[in-house]
């Protein structure tokens, strides 16, 4: 790109989306890991513009607050009052001061427009010297799009919005994607002539063609190669099928990198998310945000993560997790739940019905079956039986349990933080671990069994389990042997 091609883009984001019922502004409506602004912001990415500018309007703040997290070199600019497309075209502009070369505009709700379209819609722009460029597709149903109008020799004419077609015009089926290429000095010129004589009273950049074109110059049409990428959103249904196909493109490109994806209908991943080759995908996933999975590891069915490493080998089945690290050939689940800040190191397992949060569990170590680690650093080759419980929290503030390498803890264990466990300790069933146990040291807690006899049908009489207890104890007192009908002894009351 030469210094006199320098480009600037402009995205329209300042709408509020009425059809969109909702309190979030409705460019900031997510999709598979972006918002709707997020990821036109993306597709302008390869253009490498001097300047982004946002114009914003409705919730402003809100999305100024979230261009700042995702895009920190978009500008954003304030429409106060949303006089229409030409109005906001020029506002950007006018806080541009003297941005010149390309012009481009994107409206904020296309989210499935790629990078090499807007890419191929500037490049022919630039290589052919016109004066304005528009992205067209060519629909089934072109029913409240803007249409393109050509003249007899198939020239751009005029663009028209719906609402003020003819009946001839509303025929057409080559609509406009609100995605433009303009030079910018005579994008300025043409800014200052619109008028708002029209349904909506508003000033509509798509008249910038028609005077252009009247004035003589040269505008164009760049068709898309898919049309899917044209499409908007107005309303959450057109959203929910904006996210099924962008859910189907990511997903064919997945499988033809070498994921196995078994049931793409009810995969979802994230245009965030990185797998490698031989990863298998199971049905009714969803992998989100900064989630990565490494090569053979195999995730799923029914499993979502959110921002979670999965190393090389792996199996993760069922599993819930936010924010962990699931090491390399480690198993998890089924019906597991990983909180943030877990790290599981290589061959670790985490079973069925545990919770983790916060903390380290070392190579190889188990924690098979029902229980919940939090806030604890385990050592290697250690089991922890079944049902344990670490109680991380005072009441005040969260404390910490460590336990070392090849430590064997008893089902029912529980570790009162802060609390240390030596390596190769030992704990018995039921213990409640209070104070630190030393390497190779045996740890338990209460007293001998105690056993009362009687006591239910002393103390719970005319329950079902009192009279459960009667008659076991009377077949062991008579031996079990024939008891007459009814399996009563002489001096037996029977009972309902």
């Amino acid at each position: 790109m030469t210094s006199s091609q320098s480009r600037t883009v402009v995205v329209l984001a300042a709408g509020e989306g009425k059809r969109m019922k909702s309190a979030l502004p409705k460019v900031l409506h997510p999709l598979l890991g972006r918002t709707l602004v997020g990821h036109v912001l993306a597709a302008a990415a390869g253009l490498e513009a001097q300047r982004t500018l946002v114009v914003v309007g409705h919730g402003a703040e809100e999305v100024k607050a979230h261009l700042a997290d995702v895009a920190p070199a978009a500008e954003p600019v304030l429409q106060a009052v949303q006089h229409g497309t030409g109005h906001a075209v020029r506002i950007a502009l006018e806080a541009a001061g003297d941005a010149g070369g390309t012009v481009v505009v994107l409206n904020g709700d296309v989210p499935l427009l790629r990078q090499e379209t807007v890419r191929e819609l500037v490049e022919a722009h630039e290589a052919a010297g016109l004066a304005a460029t528009v992205l067209a597709a060519e629909v089934a149903d072109p029913t409240g799009l803007g249409r393109i109008v050509r003249d007899e020799s198939g020239r751009l004419e005029r663009i028209v919005e719906e609402r003020d077609a003819t009946a001839e015009q509303r025929a057409v089926r080559e609509i406009n994607a609100g995605i433009y290429a303009f030079d910018g000095a005579l994008l300025r010129e043409a800014l200052s002539k619109l008028s708002t004589d029209n349904e909506q009273g508003e000033e509509y950049l798509t008249d910038v063609f028609g005077l252009l074109a009247t004035d003589g110059q040269a505008v164009g049409v760049h068709v898309a190669s898919e049309v899917t990428e044209t499409l908007g959103c107005n309303d959450r249904a057109e959203l929910a099928a904006l996210r099924a196909l962008l859910r189907d493109r990511v997903n064919r490109a997945w499988m033809r990198a070498g994921v196995t994806i078994l049931d793409p209908a009810t995969t979802w991943v994230d245009v965030t998310v990185t797998l490698e080759r031989d990863v298998v995908v199971d049905q009714n996933t969803q992998l989100r945000g900064a989630t990565s999975v490494a090569a053979g590891a195999v995730v799923g069915p029914d499993t979502t993560l959110i921002d979670t490493t999965v190393g090389a080998g792996a199996s993760v089945v069922r599993v819930h997790s936010v924010g962990a690290e699931v090491g390399p050939e480690v198993g998890v689940g089924p019906y597991a739940y990983l909180r943030p800040g877990t790290r599981l190191a290589r061959k670790s397992k985490v079973g069925t019905f545990v919770e983790v949060k916060n903390s380290e569990i070392g190579e190889g170590t188990k924690v098979p079956h029902l229980s919940y680690v939090g806030d604890a650093t385990i050592g290697e080759q250690t089991n922890i039986g079944a049902a344990s419980v670490f109680a991380n929290y005072d009441g005040t503030r969260k404390n910490r349990t460590v336990i070392g390498s090849h430590v064997k803890g008893g089902v029912d264990t529980m570790y009162v933080a802060p609390v240390e466990v030596g390596d190769g300790a030992y704990t018995g069933a039921g213990t409640v671990v209070r104070e630190d146990v030393p390497p190779g040291a045996l740890a338990v807690s209460g007293g001998p069994q105690r056993t009362f006899e009687g006591w239910t049908e002393r103390k719970r009489p005319g329950t079902p389990a009192a009279e459960a207890a009667r008659k076991a104890r009377s077949e062991t007192t008579h031996g079990g042997g024939d008891a007459g009908q009814d399996g009563l002894t002489s001096g037996d009351t029977a009972t309902e």
